[in-house]
């Protein structure tokens, strides 16, 4: 979900959502601002559940009930897909081996998956390359909600199926414009995220708790579940510094500051890896191997330094291939005729020291990159 566009992508060293997909604008704030219009300062008490951008509730991929009646519904009346994807990473791969598998049941063909580099103009480009194969089927995770809603709308007018990515073209309709939403599960991920981290601290000590500092649902989601289990459920730690993110590249500058006026701080949180493994160097700066770091999706950096014993203790992912499979499972609903969930999550994954192979594996579908498998027998 989730480090999506370059240092804001959801999948392996991406985003996500890593995630995630619009680059926030405007500049990052200090570690002692409060954002204005995200969920990561809220002082509220915290939604304990995902939903949707709309206020959707969510459906777990797991819930989707495709029989094999509704495969045989289903059966002959779509024969085509596109997939087009604004990256070429792991997640996006696995997504895409998930959407591939659910649809070889229905004998549909994906004929074309393209990668648009994060830019609206490519994902133009790519669009008209893919109008012209006349698919049945689009599956995509838009740019940018404004451009993208005039570059889909054509594939809505002609009766294209469209199932959606994390992200909605702004001024679309569930049901009338696009078959469904499917995203990680958000709460799951930023609550899991505080366990792994309080589970290092030994359920006590203090925080800093960095987050994305613009308004996207997806990270503002997964920000303030994280925020809401270790200020509600851990009464012996404490947030001590809050942090919008709004520029990546100035998080190292933001965590050096939090980690110099909190000396006692023994805990961070960032959003996602690429931002994490910045902090990370922060940290190593400091001289202050006593800090755990916890973060969202999955990097190299960041699970190296976990095997090797550094401050990084967890990486929460999503299950890819299971948010391809939600993705294919909608649209095979709605060919049959059956009523689709407007918003669909995978479940979260949880990757440590101990279980990397098997969660990566559960994660993107794969192995983890040879680097990953020599540490991993080192240790």
């Amino acid at each position: 979900m989730y480090q999506k566009v370059k240092r804001f992508r959801l999948g392996v060293a991406v985003a996500a959502a890593g995630l995630m997909l619009v680059a926030a604008c405007g500049s990052s704030t200090d570690s002692n601002s409060k954002s204005s219009g995200t969920s990561g300062s809220s002082s509220e008490k915290g939604l304990r559940e995902t939903r949707g951008p709309a206020g959707e509730t969510a459906t777990a991929v797991a819930d989707l009930q495709v029989t094999d009646d509704v495969i045989k519904k289903a059966t002959g009346k779509a024969k085509t897909a596109a997939i087009m994807w604004p990256d070429s990473t792991p997640f996006f791969s696995a997504a895409a081996k998930g959407i591939e598998d659910t649809f070889k049941k229905l004998d549909i063909k994906v004929v074309s998956v393209t990668d648009s580099g994060f830019d609206s103009a490519k994902e133009r480009d790519n669009f008209e390359t893919v109008f012209a194969l006349k698919p049945d089927i689009i599956v995509a995770l838009i740019v940018d909600p404004v451009a993208s809603a005039e570059t889909f709308r054509p594939a809505v007018e002609a009766g294209t199926k469209l199932a959606l990515l994390s992200n909605v073209p702004k001024g679309y309709k569930q049901g009338q414009d696009y078959v469904s939403l499917v995203t990680d599960d958000l709460f799951a991920m930023g609550s899991q995220a505080a366990k792994a981290l309080a589970g290092a601290m030994d359920e006590k000590g203090k925080v800093g708790y960095i987050y994305h500092d613009a308004d996207f649902y997806v990270t503002n989601q997964r920000d303030q579940a994280f925020k809401t289990i270790i200020s509600e459920d851990y009464p012996n730690m404490e947030i001590v510094a809050e942090a919008g993110m709004a520029d990546p590249a100035r998080v190292e500058e933001i965590a050096s500051a939090m980690i110099t006026q909190h000396p006692d701080m023994t805990g961070i949180y960032v959003p996602w890896t690429p931002p994490a493994e910045d902090v990370l160097a922060a940290i190593r700066a400091a001289g202050r191997d006593d800090i755990k770091l916890t973060t969202l999706d999955l990097s190299v950096p960041s699970a190296l330094d976990m095997l090797q014993g550094g401050p990084t203790v967890a990486m929460v992912a999503d299950a890819s291939y299971e948010i391809g499979r939600g993705l294919a499972s909608a649209v095979a609903l709605d060919l049959a005729g059956e009523k689709v969930p407007p918003f669909i999550v995978a479940p979260a994954v949880t990757v440590t020291k101990d279980n990397l192979v098997e969660a990566w594996k559960d994660s993107l579908g794969v192995e983890p990159p040879a680097q990953l498998l020599e540490a991993v027998n080192k240790n």
